[in-house]
C-alpha cells in the first residue's frame, strides 16, 4: 500500500510536467487553425446534424429530441476513443523523457487524457448551451450529479489509456487493432442509436450489459431528461473503472521497469 501512495505522490509531484505537455499537445493540434479550439464543438455538431438528418428519417424519430441525444453521445465517445487510440502512442511520444527521467509512466497516458478532457469540456459547454435553449425545463438539482459523473468517467478512461499505452509500446500493431475494436464498440453501443432501437431488434442485451450505455446515462439522464442517474449506471461505471485499474496496476507492477527496452 505504501508503494501505491508513493506512486501517486510522484504523479502529483510531476503535475507541472504532464499538464504542460498536455497544453503543448493542444497548442500543436490547433496551430494555424482559423477556428482553433471551436472545432471541439463544430466537429461533433456536424456529425450530429448528419446523423439526425439520415437516421432521424430512417427511424422516424423527433429531430429536436434526437439531435442532443446524438451530440451528448458523440462528445463523450470521442473522449473515450481518443484516449484509448492516442494512448497507444503515449509512451512512444514520450520516449525522450522516459530515457532521461524516472517519472511514473502513468503520467504520459494522463497527458493524453488531459488533452481529450479539454476537448470534452469544450464540447460539453456547447451541449449545455444547446440543452438550455431547447430544454430549459431540464435545468435543476439533478445537474449536480455531473459533479460526480465527470470524475468517475475520467477515472475510468485514464486506466484505459494507461493499458493501451503499455500494450501499444510493447506490440506496435496494437494501435491498428484498437481502432477496429473501438469502431466495433461504437456500432454496438447507444452512442447515436437509441436504446429503443436495440429493443425493437431484440438485441437489448447490447445495451443492458454495455458499460458505454451506463457511462452515457450519467450525462444524459440529468441533462436530457432532468432525472438522477440510476444506481445501476453508477455500479456499472464504478465496476468497469475498478476492473481497468486492476489491469493497469498489474501492468505497472510487472512491466514499468522493462518498458524502456521496448522503446
Amino acid at each position: 500500500m505504501s508503494r501505491f501512495f508513493i506512486y501517486i505522490q510522484k504523479i502529483y509531484t510531476t503535475r507541472y510536467l504532464w499538464w504542460n505537455l498536455a497544453l503543448s499537445d493542444l497548442r500543436s493540434k490547433f496551430r494555424r487553425s482559423v477556428l482553433g479550439m471551436s472545432w471541439a464543438v463544430l466537429q461533433p455538431l456536424a456529425l450530429t446534424l448528419l446523423f439526425t438528418f439520415v437516421l432521424g428519417r430512417i427511424f422516424d424519430v423527433n429531430g429536436s429530441d434526437y439531435a442532443p441525444y446524438v451530440f451528448s453521445g458523440i462528445i463523450v465517445w470521442e473522449f473515450i476513443v481518443s484516449s484509448a487510440n492516442v494512448g497507444c502512442h503515449a509512451l512512444l511520444l514520450a520516449e525522450g523523457y522516459i530515457k532521461q527521467c524516472t517519472h511514473p509512466l502513468a503520467i504520459y497516458s494522463l497527458r493524453i487524457v488531459c488533452v481529450a478532457l479539454i476537448n470534452l469540456l469544450l464540447g460539453f459547454a456547447g451541449f449545455i448551451l444547446w440543452v438550455m435553449l431547447i430544454k430549459p425545463g431540464n435545468i435543476g438539482w439533478t445537474w449536480l450529479s455531473l459533479l460526480l459523473s465527470f470524475p468517475l468517467i475520467i477515472l475510468l478512461v485514464w486506466p484505459l489509456a494507461l493499458i493501451t499505452s503499455f500494450i501499444g509500446a510493447r506490440f506496435r500493431d496494437f494501435s491498428q487493432l484498437i481502432v477496429i475494436v473501438m469502431q466495433a464498440v461504437w456500432y454496438i453501443s447507444p452512442v447515436f442509436f437509441q436504446p429503443e432501437m436495440f429493443q425493437r431488434a431484440n438485441i437489448s442485451f447490447l445495451v443492458d450489459y454495455n458499460p458505454i450505455y451506463h457511462i452515457l446515462n450519467l450525462i444524459r439522464m440529468p441533462t436530457l431528461y432532468g432525472e438522477w442517474p440510476d444506481m445501476i449506471n453508477l455500479i456499472y461505471t464504478v465496476g468497469t473503472a475498478l476492473v481497468l485499474w486492476i489491469l493497469a496496476a498489474i501492468l505497472i507492477i510487472r512491466q514499468e521497469r522493462k518498458m524502456i527496452f521496448y522503446l
